[in-house]
């Protein structure tokens, strides 16, 4: 599903990003940690070719993404506010979301419905701009609209953080039921071991910009992780 072979980013000299090769399997849910500087966000910006790399590939489903853009209808990814388009409302952006991905109006309600306990009433129907919004319910909304036209591939970048423990615990839901029921792979990126631990069944770490654990979870996992971070 997406290779990543000979990848490095560097900037001005400094390499931020080497990563010799790298496989995540279909269906799989895939946790990154690390601490900051690892490379984490890096490695995502360039899977969803925002920035170009200094050397080597990602591909996905044998697709470079640098040099076409076919593979974009597969994924979908939220990494932070700047993904959201702050003049709309949230309703208006899953529509505009929706539109862009072959969605019409009723399908895109439907999906709205399906998580209404997510969005705890604070913000469907509000009439607020996306840029009066909470950085927690901007995540809310940035989340939700990854599911929009059931993309094979979703990414997201610390989707924990800022989002209150009863958010977090419908989060991890979506996401196990993704992942479980739906084939969907989702790639999570997050300062959280533990959550990061629940939700993912194979967790990659990072270090300075290289991969330095890559383990399928199990129940010592989460002590094994703590247990790296702590020296």
């Amino acid at each position: 599903m997406i290779t990543i072979n000979n990848l490095r980013k560097t900037y001005n000299g400094v390499t931020v990003l080497n990563i010799a090769g790298l496989t995540i399997n279909k269906g799989e849910s895939f946790g990154l940690v690390g601490n900051n500087g690892a490379g984490k966000t890096t490695l995502f910006s360039l899977l969803l070719d925002l920035i170009e790399p200094s050397n080597g590939e990602v591909k996905i489903n044998n697709i470079q993404v640098n040099k076409s853009e076919a593979w974009k209808p597969l994924v979908a990814a939220f990494l932070d506010e700047t993904f959201l388009i702050g003049y709309l409302t949230a309703e208006e952006y899953f529509y505009f979301i929706g539109d862009l991905r072959g969605q019409n109006k009723a399908t895109v309600d439907a999906l709205l419905k399906e998580h209404t306990d997510f969005f705890n009433d604070e913000i469907l129907g509000k009439k607020k701009y996306l840029r009066d919004l909470s950085k927690g319910n901007q995540k809310k909304v940035g989340i939700i609209a990854t599911l929009i036209g059931n993309p094979e591939i979703i990414i997201l970048d610390e989707p924990f953080a800022n989002l209150d423990p009863t958010t977090q615990f419908r989060l991890k839901k979506i996401i196990k039921d993704l992942a479980d029921s739906k084939n969907v792979t989702i790639l999570v990126s997050s300062h959280d071991l533990a959550h990061t631990t629940e939700v993912s069944n194979r967790i990659v770490a990072m270090h300075k910009g290289e991969v330095v654990k890559d383990i399928y979870t199990s129940e010592e996992t989460l002590h094994e992780l703590e247990a790296f971070f702590a020296v």
